[in-house]
């Protein structure tokens, strides 16, 4: 059964009962339901390789411990503040690690597309430099709140603060990103 022949708006608290009880479409479900956002946030986060591992690191993470899933925050909440996690552990053995060399394509595509195209790919570049320049708090926070629309109260959950800690990340963040712009 896939999750468009669940009945339609099925919570992810009743997904998450029909996985306990042993539906394997529940699971299905759950994961093409949050996957996208996952790798999102993943890559807000500043992953830029294996975003894919990272995703089903995390729902193999999650559905592993499901059972002490209380549901006190969002299901998704939950799912980022494990994929936070394990970015974190990532990168504390990353730097542990000696460092890899990476040797550039010689054969980049030197095309020129349209005006558009290019103006389009000069802003977004910007915000992310703009973005890339914000504290990892700030960054979590922003990312959290523009690109998945978490509430505050699921933000602080997630990057485990308060709600107005992250009220004043998220702001302060704002004000950094749109400096950044307007001196560009």
């Amino acid at each position: 059964m896939s999750e468009a022949s669940l009945p339609a708006g099925t919570a992810d608290r009743d997904l998450i009962e029909r996985w306990k009880r042993g539906d394997p479409a529940a699971a299905t479900a759950i994961v093409s339901r949050h996957s996208d956002a996952l790798a999102r946030f993943a890559v807000n986060l500043g992953e830029r390789t294996d975003v894919e591992e990272l995703v089903q690191d995390t729902f193999v993470r999650a559905f592993g411990s499901l059972h002490s899933f209380r549901g006190e925050s969002a299901l998704r909440t939950w799912l980022f503040t494990i994929e936070r996690r394990l970015v974190l552990d990532r990168r504390r053995v990353a730097r542990r690690a000696p460092p890899v060399v990476e040797i550039a394509d010689s054969s980049a595509a030197t095309e020129f597309t349209a005006l558009d195209s290019m103006v389009a790919a000069e802003t977004e570049q910007q915000v992310r430099e703009a973005i890339e320049r914000l504290s990892p708090t700030q960054r979590e926070v922003f990312t959290l709140r523009v690109a998945e629309g978490l509430s505050y109260r699921e933000i602080a959950s997630v990057v485990g603060s308060t709600e107005g800690a992250a009220r004043v990340h998220y702001h302060n963040a704002m004000r950094a990103v749109k400096e950044y712009l307007s001196d560009e």
